[in-house]
């Protein structure tokens, strides 16, 4: 007697089904850890120059993240694959203004701001795309993108109102980090680049990585600094940097990136800043008062305003999108990402 053959439907359904919340749990994951980068920073810069941190943390995220990069792209790249003089130039100046400027600004501000306020001021890069938008490429400011404009400048002004002595510096420094990711997420769509996501976040990482390192030796962070004394807590945010905070949600970002619709993959550009406050108020005490609340509101408000702006506009190409990643507190934000639709690039 012949039996017919059992038809496997088991393991293709949860096949399926696996394939259809990855990218919902790599959502989450650049929800959760790029908001929480901001806080690790927070941490690492009490006994770790932030220049010196923000350099090693890029250096050894991109020497991991490169040749896992090309490998990626199989034994025979083609020649449009493999990054040359013009995409390593390009690569330079999106990491010398998301990264070193960036990320670098960030991480000085958070010495003296903390890592909430510091998250939302960083929200404000879409605004800051928009105005580059305008100067770089001649867009047209509409009525809503104005608005935003507005909106923001207001939020700003709120959140940036009279603080603790001596923080003032430090938001300012954190807004002009800001908009050096802003311009850099708009100057990417321009540039020569790797057409590989992660192979560009990893060039990105090592150039500005090591401008980081440059600008740390020479502004004398090295100078008697000893290792005895970061505390332990410096080097678990270090390594949470490195490890979670760039590797690991970068490359979330780009599998949610992939096959999620780009304005649900830019909703991170909202709950970031809602997670590092959320964060820094658990572990850091940190202060929640109605000012801030307020402002974030009026922030996150026009931080919509702007990205359906330039979504009605088409100004956000694939290639814009991408980069954040790394956004300022992320790889990070890999971008690359600016955060933060924009997606403000790889944090």
């Amino acid at each position: 007697m012949t039996t017919e053959p059992e038809i496997a439907v088991g393991p293709t359904d949860t096949a399926r089904r696996a394939r259809s919340w990855m990218p919902w749990a790599a959502l989450l994951v650049v929800y959760v850890v790029w908001g929480s980068t901001y806080l690790a920073i927070r941490v690492g810069v009490q006994t770790v120059p932030p220049l010196m941190l923000a350099a090693v943390r890029y250096l050894a995220a991109g020497a991991l993240l490169y040749p896992v990069a090309v490998r990626l792209g199989g034994p025979r790249l083609r020649r449009t694959d493999r990054p040359g003089r013009k995409q390593w130039a390009g690569a330079a100046v999106v990491g010398l203004l998301l990264l070193t400027l960036g990320n670098g600004g960030l991480s000085y501000g958070e010495q003296s701001v903390e890592s909430g306020l510091a998250a939302l001021l960083v929200a404000t890069v879409p605004l800051w795309m928009l105005g580059a938008d305008r100067l770089l490429n001649g867009r047209v400011v509409t009525r809503r993108a104005a608005a935003a404009l507005v909106l923001g400048l207001v939020g700003v002004a709120i959140l940036a109102r009279p603080g603790p002595s001596g923080a003032l510096p430090g938001l300012l420094v954190i807004l002009a980090a800001s908009a050096c990711w802003g311009v850099g997420s708009v100057l990417s769509g321009r540039l020569a680049l790797p057409s590989r996501p992660l192979l560009g976040s990893a060039m990105e990482m090592l150039v500005g990585g090591a401008a980081l390192l440059v600008l740390s030796v020479v502004t004398g962070e090295w100078s008697g600094f000893r290792l005895d004394q970061v505390s332990p807590s410096a080097v678990a945010a270090l390594l949470y940097l490195i490890g979670p905070g760039s590797l690991l949600a970068l490359s979330c970002y780009v599998v949610a990136l992939q096959q999620l619709p780009t304005s649900t993959v830019s909703t991170y550009a909202f709950v970031n800043p809602l997670v590092a406050v959320a964060l820094g108020a658990w572990l850091l005490d940190e202060h929640l008062t109605l000012g801030t609340l307020v402002g974030a509101a009026v922030v996150t408000a026009s931080v919509a305003l702007a990205i359906t702006a330039r979504r009605r506009h088409g100004a956000a190409d694939d290639r814009d999108q991408t980069r954040p990643g790394l956004r300022p507190g992320a790889a990070g934000r890999s971008s690359t990402v600016a955060s933060g639709g924009a997606k403000p690039k790889r944090r």
